[in-house]
């Protein structure tokens, strides 16, 4: 009775597990030599494979990878079990260990079929990602991917966009000047929200920038005044008015803010450019002609980035620059211009500028100029452009009347990278799939709606799924404190404590905020009570950052979707730092579960270089406790990081068979021209 019991799960097993080659007979082998010897490897497998993929989905990663190594062992070469094995190494940060795994499997199901051809995908994006935020590559051209018209059929949804304000959701303010209004669309160009300021409405609004807080400033350039919204796009209140006086404009056009709140507004009438505090009072002005300025012609673009002000005249065809006072410290850029408009500064220090057709690149330490991009409508007239959430760059196409979506050629090529991160089953046959959606450097894709999404099981299509809460949404952020506890640090209590205090204090004010876990990187790692951190955990000098660091990094992967291990220290890193785990390893479990490292130095002294390294590559930073600004703003920061998770729910309509059943489950990913996908499965719970 127990071998037919044996023999009868194997059967049920198999029939539910997909594709000929999984724990299929070796070559030259068959059914009746195997004997039951065979059918004991392959109940064996398939438990520990079921094992595996449960603990996978709980985050015990590498109880997951002793598993699916057992399985392996009892039947080697199985592309299914290679290919989980490798999603395991992965999510535990071995790059190089899941990528083997992949190739391995990628080989057994024979790279031109389907699931070796999305191994394929995989292994060459995992192989060759290297940025995190968004940045424009000196090597790739960008191509247009898609527009968000002004015009639908017979319908006006728009007119004659002239600026654009990317905003962190992936959506975008386009400022149509043609039908006085603000709309914000989302990454699928629909629409969804529509301003038109005050009773008296917009008069011709040309640039909208962000301020300091919940602010946003809006040129009007027949009203000859500022408009202040709110970060919704709601009019709170008026800077200047028509006229030649100080403080007064004649035509205002385009805008910038500065790090300290400043707003700098080109008069383009008055041939000037004025600057305003942050509520509005009038400071200074410059443009006009001097010994060794030529004075303004036709002033358009203007951007401000470390005491540096940035200002294009298209009639020129040249970009000046001076200081935050106004003084003139030379030319930019002098040649090779058609007729520069807007100046936008990118995250990693360059300009982007709108250059009559086409879209430009410019290094402001060594002014070379590189050609971006153009738009592919006959009619053209770029009037303002700026870099979307996504990476794309959104050029307002005032003639054509709609913006154009730049996209990286390659990206396009490529598609996206799809990883089904979890699949929760515990309420089979009510599922739950976490998604994580990205581009080929990394970069989370945000923005994205139910109707991107396509979810099928066994090649059938999931009714009536549900689109859960995603994680750019979320405003909340989940934290795991990581304390030094060094002979450094040993005489540094308090300070620990204050910045345990700190940490959580920001956290606090932030909806949604937590402090997860609180754990002490002694010479045995260990949680502590948030109201005895600082103070409970014995001190060594045989302290261990790298077992710290994942303990504390593992509290984090059930709870929120965005989240970050903020590590307080003295700056340097024990002689036991990477004993266990290397720092390249530290760094990919990190990035590849989507934590953000932080690190807050106290006693005065600076971050050693791996510390920085591991905050460059997850999007962190390094802060001195006793900064001036405080910690606070970097603390809150993490709720509004990009996050590219997706959860989506739906009812199973495949048999379980007690649990025991391997169900596939398929997601496909689509925006405009870009799309990819992900396959996996899981195992209901045992009944």
């Amino acid at each position: 009775m127990a071998f037919r019991k044996a023999v009868t799960v194997i059967f049920l097993f198999l029939c539910f597990f997909p594709g000929p080659l999984v724990f299929a007979q070796q070559p030259g082998s068959s059914a009746e030599a195997a004997g039951p010897a065979a059918g004991g490897s392959a109940l064996y497998a398939a438990e520990e494979f079921r094992i595996g993929v449960q603990a996978y989905n709980r985050y015990a990663f590498n109880e997951s990878i002793l598993s699916l190594e057992r399985a392996l062992a009892f039947r080697p070469g199985e592309p299914l079990v290679l290919d989980w094995l490798g999603r395991a190494y992965y999510r535990s940060g071995m790059d190089d260990t899941a990528l083997r795994q992949w190739r391995a499997a990628a080989a057994a199901y024979g790279w031109s079929t389907g699931s070796g051809m999305l191994l394929g995908s995989r292994i060459e994006t995992v192989s060759n990602r290297r940025n995190l935020l968004p940045v424009a590559n000196d090597e790739v051209r960008y191509v247009e991917a898609g527009r968000y018209p002004g015009r639908y059929e017979e319908h006006t949804l728009y007119r004659q966009p002239t600026s654009v304000l990317p905003l962190e959701d992936g959506s975008v303010w386009v400022v149509a000047y043609g039908s006085n209004e603000i709309v914000r669309i989302d990454v699928n160009g629909v629409i969804k929200d529509r301003r038109r300021g005050p009773l008296n409405g917009f008069d011709r609004p040309y640039d909208l920038v962000k301020g300091q807080g919940d602010r946003l400033y809006l040129s009007e350039y027949q009203g000859c005044r500022i408009s202040v919204l709110n970060g919704r796009g709601e009019w709170q209140s008026y800077i200047g008015g028509r006229g030649r006086e100080n403080g007064r404009f004649v035509g205002p056009q385009n805008l910038a803010v500065d790090e300290e709140g400043y707003l700098y507004v080109v008069d383009y009438g008055n041939r000037r450019i004025s600057k305003f505090d942050p509520d509005g009072a009038f400071i200074l002005s410059f443009g006009p002609k001097m010994p060794d300025f030529p004075g303004f012609r036709s002033p358009t673009g203007i951007a401000v980035r470390e005491g540096r002000i940035y200002a294009a005249d298209s009639a020129a065809k040249r970009i000046y620059t001076f200081d935050r006072n106004g003084s003139y410290l030379g030319v930019l850029i002098g040649d090779g211009l058609l007729g520069p408009e807007s100046l936008r500064f990118l995250s990693d220090g360059r300009l982007l500028a709108a250059d009559t057709n086409r879209v430009l690149l410019i290094d402001t330490e060594s002014a070379l100029v590189r050609e971006l991009g153009m738009a592919g409508n006959e009619r053209v007239r770029i009037v303002g452009a700026d870099m979307d959430r996504n990476g794309n760059v959104l050029a307002a196409n005032f003639q054509a009347g709609e913006v154009s979506v730049l996209t990286r050629f390659d990206d396009l090529a490529s598609g996206f990278f799809v990883q089904i991160e979890r699949v929760q089953a515990e309420d089979f046959p009510q599922i739950t799939v976490d998604v994580q959606v990205q581009d080929r450097l990394r970069r989370p894709i945000v923005g994205l709606e139910d109707l991107n999404f396509l979810l099928s099981e066994q090649g059938q299509v999931v009714e009536e799924q549900v689109f859960l809460v995603p994680g750019y949404r979320t405003g909340g952020a989940g934290v795991s404190v990581l304390l030094e506890r060094s002979p450094r640090t040993q005489a540094l209590g308090d300070d620990l404590s204050a910045a345990v205090r700190d940490i959580n204090a920001a956290l606090t004010g932030v909806e949604g905020g937590q402090v997860v876990s609180i754990v002490s990187a002694g010479a045995q790692p260990q949680r502590e009570r948030l109201d005895q951190a600082g103070r409970g955990a014995a001190f060594s000098p045989r302290w261990r950052f790298d077992l710290g660091l994942r303990l504390a990094a593992t509290d984090l992967l059930p709870s929120r979707k965005k989240r970050g291990v903020v590590f307080v220290c003295s700056g340097s890193l024990g002689e036991l730092a990477f004993e266990q785990y290397g720092l390249s390893e530290l760094a990919a479990y990190l990035s590849n579960n989507n934590i953000v490292f932080n690190a807050v130095v106290i006693g005065g002294q600076s971050a050693a270089e791996e510390i920085r390294y591991l905050c460059r590559e997850t999007g962190g930073q390094v802060l001195p406790l006793y900064r001036p600004e405080g910690i606070r703003g970097a603390i809150e920061a993490l709720a509004s990081h990009p996050s590219g998770s997706y959860s989506i729910s739906y009812r199973s309509r495949l048999p379980s068979n007690f649990g025991r059943a391997y169900l596939p489950i398929e997601v496909e990913v689509y925006l405009m021209e870009r799309s990819g996908r992900d396959n996996t499965g899981y195992f209901p719970p045992l009944e």
